[in-house]
């Protein structure tokens, strides 16, 4: 569990490192082709820095305000107050946050950027739908990853998935407006220069690249937590009841959009499910394994 845990670390750091060159690249392409000079990878260096600290420090209240989430009133959600009591003592980790979104369908997410500073929240819908048994192994996958530091990175990532992007956005505009007039776009005899052009390519697919890697690693840690959860309960049979109640379950999660996706327990959006000749495509993009193939692990403990 320990090099679990560091591991995660090492991954989150790397996670930040990978996004940074990316955004600091864009950048010195956008600047070298619009003739800028450095002043623009300076400018991205400076805003991926603050951006990523930015989101790491605030990372449980966007993603918590962008959910919509409520604290739970200890009296009126005491079973739930409850069982995350115990599972934090059985964990050794402090009791996070505990908040509630109204919405019907069954679903739960964890933000925050270390134990200390952490929250879990369900949906009324799942509360509604699920036992106490399954409700701990609801739980109990989402304080692992809270104990396996996975929601450092995977709020980090919400913000610098959406950073690249928004980059990507501007270099596109900036070399369309300034469009090689005074660029270098080509060189000296009239070529087009190679640099101007792979440039291009960058911008164009680093938002791409950037949102494969977030689901990559998402994907990865929903297992994990899978098994961490089965390791807090004790009682693998509660969280496959679970997942396969989400699996049979159809309800959009209507409090969840594309960039807080990859953070809840199940796939939350629409569209899931594509079996068609662009069906191993469509997969790339998905936050989460899919649910049969969890079932199936779990019960091969």
């Amino acid at each position: 569990m320990h090099e679990l845990i560091r591991s995660n670390k090492r991954r989150s750091a790397l996670v930040i490192i990978v996004f940074c060159t990316v955004f600091v690249a864009i950048g010195w392409i956008v600047g070298v082709t619009v003739g800028g000079g450095w002043t623009l990878t300076v400018v991205a260096l400076v805003l991926s820095l603050v951006l990523s600290v930015g989101s790491w420090w605030s990372s449980a209240t966007i993603a918590l305000k962008v959910s919509r989430a409520r604290p739970a009133d200890e009296t009126e959600y005491r079973r739930l107050h409850n069982l995350v009591e115990g599972l934090c003592i059985a964990g050794g980790i402090p009791k996070p946050g505990v908040y509630i979104i109204d919405d019907e369908a069954p679903n739960a997410f964890a933000t925050g950027r270390n134990p200390q500073h952490a929250a879990i929240a369900v949906t009324t819908g799942l509360l509604n739908k699920m036992n106490r048994v399954e409700l701990e192994g609801v739980v109990a996958h989402e304080l692992s990853h809270i104990r396996h530091y996975d929601i450092a990175v995977s709020t980090i990532a919400v913000t610098l998935v959406g950073a690249v992007a928004l980059m990507s956005d501007l270099a596109l505009r900036t070399l369309w407006w300034n469009g090689g007039r005074t660029s270098r776009s080509n060189d000296r005899n009239g070529h087009n220069n190679p640099l101007a052009i792979v440039g291009f390519i960058l911008i164009i697919v680093a938002p791409i690249i950037a949102t494969l890697l977030q689901r990559a690693v998402s994907r990865q840690r929903e297992s994990l937590a899978d098994v961490g959860a089965c390791e807090l309960t004790r009682y693998p049979p509660g969280l496959i009841s679970a997942l396969e109640k989400l699996q049979d379950d159809t309800t959009v999660t209507h409090s969840a959009s594309t960039a807080t996706a990859h953070m809840w327990i199940e796939q939350p959006m629409s569209g899931v499910g594509d079996n068609g000749r662009l069906g191993s495509v469509h997969k790339l993009f998905n936050t989460h394994p899919p649910l049969e193939e969890r079932i199936q692990a779990l019960k091969d403990l």
